[in-house]
């Protein structure tokens, strides 16, 4: 279990697979109170032939630390692909990894190879009923409020256990770092930028995401110059819910012309 030492923070990742595999390597982002385990399956699959690398952002999972902006955990993985002697790099990010790796894309344009966003979105956007009761819902016992938040983020009919197994992990997840991360994943916004981002991307969704819907993810899709979309009969959690669709997915864009 390697870990790279920061300035106030240790990041845990792995990182595996051949140095000369098939193309750049894959870095997998996980998303809001989650850990790098949400991609086994797609470690398992592209370790034997690609470098994948994962890490477990600043205070989640084994990873210590916190962080206040998505562009501070932008940095952390820049830093960490350095240190690993990355340069060009295909970002595949969950949620709010998916919103690390739009920053990623946009400030670093030359490294960056293909995108996959997950269930993400360049901004969040409510009715102002929605945005009370969400505001609201920050002032309630602090697992209540993972624990509606986690319950929600799966599609209808996933089984209850699984989900508690998901709900005690991410409460275990300290309460600054949840409640920061939060804050940076509500104020995050550049929809209006993403029309500069040129590579190929991939949109992989879940049709019962109701943490981030569908529809505002068609709307950024529609400001991206190059984007492949895929709708997942899954909810938020998709890397979870349906992983071999999710590889399928990600194994066709990856292996398909520019």
């Amino acid at each position: 279990m390697p870990q790279l030492a920061l300035d106030g923070a240790a990041l845990t990742y792995d990182d595996e697979g051949p140095r000369d595999g098939d193309g750049v390597p894959l870095v997998f982002i996980h998303g809001w109170t989650a850990n790098r385990h949400r991609w086994d399956h797609q470690m398992a699959h592209f370790a034997p032939k690609r470098r994948v690398i994962r890490l477990d952002l600043r205070g989640h999972g084994e990873s210590d630390g916190s962080a206040r902006t998505i562009e501070e955990l932008a940095a952390d993985v820049l830093v960490l692909l350095d240190q690993l002697k990355v340069d060009r790099f295909i970002p595949v990010g969950h949620s709010m990894g998916g919103m690390i790796a739009q920053t990623l894309a946009l400030g670093h344009a030359e490294r960056i190879e293909r995108l996959v966003l997950v269930n993400s979105i360049s901004r969040m956007t409510y009715s102002r009923g929605r945005g009370l009761l969400m505001a609201a819902s920050t002032l309630a016992p602090f697992k209540l409020f993972v624990a509606a938040n986690i319950q929600r983020a799966f599609a209808p009919g996933y089984p209850r256990e699984e989900i508690r197994e998901y709900i005690r992990a991410s409460s275990a997840t300290p309460r600054e770092v949840v409640m920061t991360c939060y804050a940076a994943m509500r104020s995050f916004d550049v929809l209006d930028r993403v029309g500069e981002i040129r590579t190929p991307t991939l949109l992989v969704h879940g049709y019962h995401d109701i943490q981030l819907p569908v529809a505002q993810m068609l709307r950024m899709a529609k400001a991206y110059p190059d984007a492949l979309v895929r709708i997942v009969d899954a909810g938020h959690e998709l890397p979870v819910e349906k992983p071999a669709e999710l590889t399928s997915a990600l194994d066709s864009f990856l292996t398909s012309r520019a």
